[in-house]
């Protein structure tokens, strides 16, 4: 069936992926129609485009998730065709169908083959019939915990449990042994239902040491189907992809067309059309097992049009218009070898926690030769607590796996965010490890480097309180209530008749503060030149951003950007009372359960509230035995960070 006459795409998503899409379609000469929940009117998806519509609401549910909205909003803009993105409605088989009904084309495969792979369990039995070797497992109908309990000691511990209607590691949690499994079902039911609105789960043995190897497969709609090589994303954390390569490291060729033309005979099965990814557990022993097909564009795809010099999106569209695919499975390219990284709001050091809050400094990476950013935020942008915290994705491409690996590793050092935490340090510290550098890669390599990928918060050195305090002098504006600027008045530099300067400042960054006495002459080591930092010792020049907004000063230090800002002892003083045996939000949510009463007694570590924020689940936990003195909130109710939940004496 041909389509000659899109020319209006609207993007049903936000964030980076809908900017992503935008930036294909306009230069393919489509007119570009976002959508926007309330909150996100001024995001940067929303700015890009040539049309915005407000879909009203904060939650996605009211905006991004209402199909109904999303069809008024096609019809008003005028478009002809819709792009899902990831995530969101992107698997929804009834949003497929709605758009094909409303005679507007769905970016995205048919709604059969979406409802096909869209149950994992149905998807299961479909490749048993293809002859695609699987992981065991149970994935019928019946949900009661007997039946979990029953599967589970017919697998043997430990299993994994995963939303039957899902990806992206919600509703998915490894259960140890059988005492875990009744908490952990319960919760992952929960996460399904919030994030997908189906609480189906199946359950599968857990393969110890798998890589992640998925390939990129791509149909037309004249039956033509082939594979783009494959990506390794082994490195996760909560079954959260964080780092995507392609391709992946010593995969024999053979190897690669056997798993290459399981996947393109998956995508067969259910007659599919478009982009989508078909991801298999590989083993130490090279045997390979299906996982599951995502039937979308997914979050990696930029490694994949690195080694292959391709638009995935642009073969979307070409696709959705009707045109077959442009090369046959023997010219498509293998260039070199590209890395992507997931550019995270959270908070590492506290257990990943989401951050929320203004990104009062965003700075992105030099653009080059193999340097890639797609990202979906700018300065001044809000995060909030209602949708996924990634802020985008920095890809770099290399002739080899090393060159790659260093361009990237340049890349996080220029990036620079203020205002939210992030993980820039940590996915640093991943690329810089020996064992990624040796492409040691399995979905336990996190957990198993622990120590060294998320060291515990320590003391800031002394060198690191003299370069900030240097700084924040040295980036003082000079003229202060029209004082003459060129006026020994107007200086910074502590001077003293007679004797070598001296400045006193009491800083605080990160919790910690230190006050600091500098002595400073003409042949000073610490030397601010625009927005970097120049220290020189021993003879050795390093250089440090830093960045002043407003009252703060951002300061990279050992790869992480610490704001530093004056010292108030009297907001100090008050922050410290108000958090007295008090345990309060760390991030705003909604509260799912309130696990505790007041008067009863409670050992360290108990849970006592969940916390639901960005389609994930929080406990907060009691950090020391005690009695519940008071609860302040109720399951359903909003909270802001900072808001007291439950007060333990």
């Amino acid at each position: 069936m041909s389509h000659p006459t899109l020319t209006t795409l609207l993007v049903a998503n936000r964030g980076e992926i809908a900017c992503r899409v935008m930036r294909t379609a306009k230069a393919m000469g489509l007119t570009t129609v976002a959508v926007h929940s309330a909150i996100d009117r001024e995001a940067r998806h929303a700015r890009e485009a040539d049309t915005r519509i407000d879909l009203g609401g904060s939650k996605a549910a009211e905006s991004y998730l209402d199909i109904a909205k999303l069809l008024a909003a096609a019809k008003a803009s005028g478009a002809q065709a819709i792009h899902p993105g990831y995530g969101f409605l992107s698997e929804n088989a009834g949003f497929a169908r709605a758009i094909e009904q409303a005679g507007l084309i769905f970016l995205g495969p048919p709604a059969s083959a979406i409802d096909a792979m869209g149950s994992k369990s149905a998807a299961k039995a479909l490749m048993e019939t293809a002859g695609v070797p699987l992981v065991p497992g149970y994935h019928g109908d019946a949900q009661d915990l007997d039946t979990f309990r029953a599967a589970a000691e017919r697998i043997g511990y430990p299993v994994l449990l995963k939303a039957s209607a899902g990806g992206g590691g919600k509703g998915m949690k490894v259960v140890e042994e059988e005492g875990q499994l009744a908490d952990a079902l319960a919760s992952a039911q929960r996460e399904a239902q919030s994030s997908f609105g189906d609480a189906r789960m199946l359950v599968e043995k857990y393969v110890l040491k798998p890589r992640h190897v998925e390939i990129q497969v791509f149909a037309d709609q004249h039956g033509n189907c082939l594979y783009l090589n494959e990506r390794d994303c082994s490195i996760q954390r909560r079954h959260q992809k964080v780092v995507e390569e392609a391709p992946a490291p010593g995969l024999a060729p053979a190897l690669r067309q056997a798993m290459g033309e399981a996947a393109v005979r998956a995508a067969q099965a259910i007659g599919y059309v478009g982009a989508g990814t078909v991801e298999f557990l590989l083993d130490a022993r090279g045997e390979f097992f299906f996982m599951e097909m995502n039937t979308r564009l997914q979050v990696e795809h930029p490694v994949t049009e690195a080694i292959t010099g391709l638009d995935l999106v642009a073969w979307q569209i070409r696709v959705a218009r009707g045109e077959p695919l442009p090369i046959s499975q023997a010219q498509v390219p293998l260039m070199g070898h590209a890395i992507e990284v997931r550019l995270y709001a959270e908070d590492p050091a506290n257990e990943f926690l989401p951050a929320t809050g203004t990104l009062s400094l965003y700075r992105e990476s030099a653009p080059g030769e193999g340097r890639r950013v797609d990202s979906g935020v700018s300065e001044g942008d809000s995060v909030s607590p209602f949708y996924d915290p990634m802020l985008g994705k920095l890809i770099a491409w290399g002739e080899d796996r090393e060159q790659a690996r260093l361009r990237l590793l340049a890349m996080l050092d220029e990036f620079a965010i203020g205002g939210v935490k992030s993980n820039i340090a940590f996915l640093r510290r991943i690329l810089a490890h020996p064992a990624f550098a040796a492409a040691e890669l399995d979905t336990g390599f996190i957990p198993r480097h622990q120590e060294v990928l998320l060291p515990a918060p320590g003391a800031l050195p002394a060198e690191f309180w003299e370069a900030a305090a240097e700084a924040w002098l040295q980036g003082q504006p000079a003229q202060v209530r029209g004082d003459d600027p060129a006026s020994p008045w107007a200086a910074r530099d502590g001077l003293r008749l007679g004797l070598p300067a001296r400045s006193s400042l009491h800083l605080v960054s990160g919790g910690q503060d230190q006050a600091v006495a500098l002595e400073r002459s003409a042949a000073s080591s610490l030397r601010l030149e625009g927005e970097q930092l120049c220290v020189e010792r021993d003879g050795v020049r390093r250089r440090h951003l830093a960045i002043r907004r407003g009252g703060t000063l951002y300061l990279r230090w050992d790869g992480d950007v610490h704001a530093v800002s004056a010292f108030d002892p009297i907001a100090e003083a008050e922050a410290s009372h108000g958090h007295q045996g008090g345990l309060s939000a760390p991030m705003n949510g909604s509260i799912v359960r309130v696990l505790v009463a007041p008067g009863q007694v409670v050992e360290a570590g108990t849970a006592l509230v969940v916390l639901e924020a960005m389609k994930m689940e929080h406990s907060i936990r009691a950090p020391e035995a005690g009695t519940v003195k008071a609860l302040f909130c109720q399951e359903g109710d909003m909270v802001g960070e900072g808001a007291v939940l439950v007060e333990v004496e």
